[in-house]
């Protein structure tokens, strides 16, 4: 089992279905709950770092009052998560492992395609998932953590009483999507159906598949924009990563690009006062800037610098198709909020940055 899981994180790990630490996988019999270390890329997962958890105390989670304030709820669901840890498993468990605990299928694989970020960051995302998915579980868009958890739980039981099983996909607005299914071969169907199927829409909407980027920066406006993030921004742009042009997301698109490209990039005229005027109106210098010959990405590394840029990709890919629906819908100031100062977040950004 732990084999074929682990089999599954490598496949569904590439840069079709995820980046950088995003994603979970798990696999579980009775007793146990086998799932990803939170922040560990699927790629790089052995069967030996999964995090084994004791179903009977992961159960608990939803028989204990929480706080109603979101830190120390949060605080306390990852005190319940981690006691729930067999004595021999380290790390910290991914905090999505509740949900996967809650469907009954032996494998659950969650991802953030671009193909299926197209339509849950669609306006139309629910409508679009219906007619393609019928039998999917669709969710509006909740926080991650607990309460994604929670709602899931509850929703899963009512497609139960009204369906007589559980569902094999869920579909997550502005999130991704987890297949679950008792065979690893169960999984790779659901996925190619899936990924085939919003091939056709996008190709019957007639919108690219593809992002389209120009060509390189010239050296001189490479140095020119290094030489101005690194004097105004500091240590934060420690590292400038370079590409060239493409339409960039203009608004927190999902979960985790906010974690590592923040909710809005700076885009047009850069200059000490645009950066002054950027970090005044939102909190914090942008991570993505995007002018009219390139788009740069900043971080305190070269990996932080490039896998912001592989997110910012990434996110330009999502809305592009969004928009081929019928329009991007991004995260309300709410929900960016929450993303932004989740703890769990910082954690995991940490982890794929090997920070800690």
């Amino acid at each position: 089992m732990l084999d074929k899981i682990t089999e599954l994180s490598h496949e569904f790990g590439t840069s079709e279905y995820i980046q950088g630490g995003g994603g979970n996988t798990s696999a579980k019999n009775k007793e146990t709950l086998w799932i990803k270390p939170s922040g560990t890329t699927l790629a790089e997962l052995t069967k030996d770092m999964f995090v084994a958890m004791d179903r009977t105390k992961l159960a608990k989670l939803f028989e204990t009052k929480m706080p109603a304030e979101s830190s120390a709820r949060e605080a306390a669901v990852m005190d319940l998560m981690m006691a729930a840890m067999y004595p021999y498993s380290s790390g910290r468990p991914s905090v999505e492992a509740p949900l996967h605990d809650t469907l009954d299928a032996t494998f659950v694989v969650h991802t953030h395609p671009q193909l299926v970020n197209g339509m849950t960051c669609a306006r139309n995302g629910s409508e679009v998932c219906k007619r393609l998915f019928p039998e999917a579980l669709w969710v509006e868009y909740v926080d991650p953590g607990y309460t994604l958890c929670s709602v899931v739980r509850n929703r899963i039981h009512d497609y139960v009483t009204a369906k007589g099983k559980q569902p094999e996909l869920v579909v997550i607005e502005n999130h991704g999507i987890f297949v679950a299914s008792n065979t690893a071969g169960g999984i790779r169907k659901i996925y190619k159906s899936v990924m085939s199927s919003l091939r056709k829409e996008y190709n019957n909407a007639h919108v690219s598949t593809a992002l389209e980027i120009g060509l390189p920066p010239s050296a001189t406006l490479r140095n020119d924009m290094s030489a101005l993030l690194k004097r105004v921004m500091g240590a934060e742009a420690a590292a400038v990563c370079a590409s060239g042009a493409f339409k960039v997301a203009e608004g927190p698109i999902t979960p985790d690009h906010v974690v590592f490209m923040k909710s809005y990039p700076l885009i047009g005229e850069t200059t000490s006062k645009t950066l002054a005027a950027f970090k005044t109106r939102y909190g914090y210098f942008p991570r993505v800037i995007s002018v009219k010959d390139g788009v740069f990405t900043v971080g305190a590394t070269e990996k932080n610098a490039e896998l912001t840029m592989r997110f910012a990709k990434d996110g330009a890919l999502v809305e592009q198709l969004a928009n081929g629906l019928a329009g991007v819908q991004y995260m309300s100031d709410k929900a960016r909020n929450f993303i932004e100062n989740w703890e769990v977040e910082v954690y995991r950004q940490k982890v794929a940055m090997g920070t800690t």
